[in-house]
């Protein structure tokens, strides 16, 4: 269970970050929606990563959280087209994700 929890807060962390960036976009004036969503989302994203850390390690945690993070934040963005989807970055995120299951694998 601390897995699908770690999994889940990596997972708010994109739904955060795609937020945060939207909550801005519109001539620098903030927008209420994306920013409640944001304020949401970061509660829930830190509160299942520090449920998660009573479990796993800290280091495997962290690490695996942002790893996910970071790989369902540039997919969101690479399918809005807002980044390309270049073979170098499709590498190394694919790098990203490889190491991620490694760490569940080892822990």
């Amino acid at each position: 269970m601390p897995w699908l929890i770690l999994i889940v807060s990596g997972a708010l962390e994109a739904v955060w970050a795609a937020a945060l960036h939207r909550a801005f976009q519109v001539s620098g004036q903030r927008r209420v929606a994306p920013t409640l969503l944001f304020l949401v989302s970061v509660a829930a994203s830190t509160g299942g990563l520090a449920i998660a850390m009573q479990s796993i390690h800290t280091g495997t945690a962290y690490a695996v959280w942002v790893g996910v993070g970071v790989v369902l934040t540039s997919a969101y963005a690479i399918a809005t087209k807002v980044e390309r989807p270049t073979a170098a970055r499709l590498l190394l995120l694919s790098g990203i994700a490889v190491c991620v299951v490694g760490l569940k694998v080892v822990a």
